[in-house]
């Protein structure tokens, strides 16, 4: 293939984004909320790859009646989310789908998939996760929060959360408290504010300006002749 081809496939070279989706959903579930929120403009310049998490949901879904089952979670942990269990599955089992289904450039993640895949980057940075599969390059952060399991935590912002960011911050959102604490071990964050609560927003005129900035930086970090690729 000449120039002219190489030229034609940096130019398509999209980011690829693995989606995690909120707890006690599915990522058919995540789809939907993103693929009817957000513009087609933002949907055109992402590779997003849905998967579901790898444990059947274990109790009530709270978007029951409003999407159908399957419901998934991806770990278990007790009330005060100190405690978790099967969460080295869980981590496992995501690497398995970065390299069953990647390469991927970043992680996009809602509620628990949010958490997630926040710390999946730190824990990357320790090498105690995601240990065969390239380095994620950014996150975008939806109703997220920090790991509070002390065994967890203690190596997931030991150090600052290096890539960059965007953090999706709902008004009315349980999860906000959380959400801002999470920015404060990231380096470079940046926050899209919206007035719903702990839902995929739409998109007004100051959040369309954020995300189109924040794809113009991730679309130079994954192209073929960038060196952190």
């Amino acid at each position: 293939m000449g120039s002219e081809g190489d030229d034609k496939l940096r130019e398509e070279r999209k980011p690829r984004l693995l989606c995690l989706h909120g707890f006690r959903t599915s990522g058919e579930i995540l789809k939907k909320q993103i693929h009817t929120k957000w513009p087609q403009w933002v949907l055109d310049k992402l590779d997003l790859v849905f998967v579901d998490a790898p444990f059947p949901s274990q109790g009530k879904s709270d978007v029951e009646g409003i999407f159908d089952p399957p419901y998934y979670e991806w770990f278990q942990f007790n009330k005060e989310f100190t405690e978790y269990t099967n969460f080295e599955e869980c981590l496992k089992y995501i690497e398995d789908c970065i390299i069953e289904q990647g390469p991927f450039d970043g992680l996009l993640g809602f509620s628990q998939g949010a958490i997630l895949s926040a710390g999946l980057a730190g824990l990357q940075d320790k090498g105690v996760a995601l240990t065969k599969v390239p380095k994620i390059k950014f996150l975008i952060i939806i109703g997220g929060a920090k790991f509070k399991a002390t065994s967890v935590a203690d190596k997931a912002y030991s150090t600052p959360i290096t890539c960059p960011s965007l953090h999706f911050l709902g008004e009315t959102d349980f999860m906000r408290p959380y959400g801002l604490e999470l920015l404060e071990s990231c380096v470079h964050p940046e926050m899209i504010h919206h007035p719903k609560g702990h839902t995929i927003p739409r998109l007004d005129d100051e959040g369309s300006k954020k995300m189109r900035g924040f794809i113009e930086s991730i679309e130079k970090a994954v192209q073929p002749n960038c060196p952190n690729t």
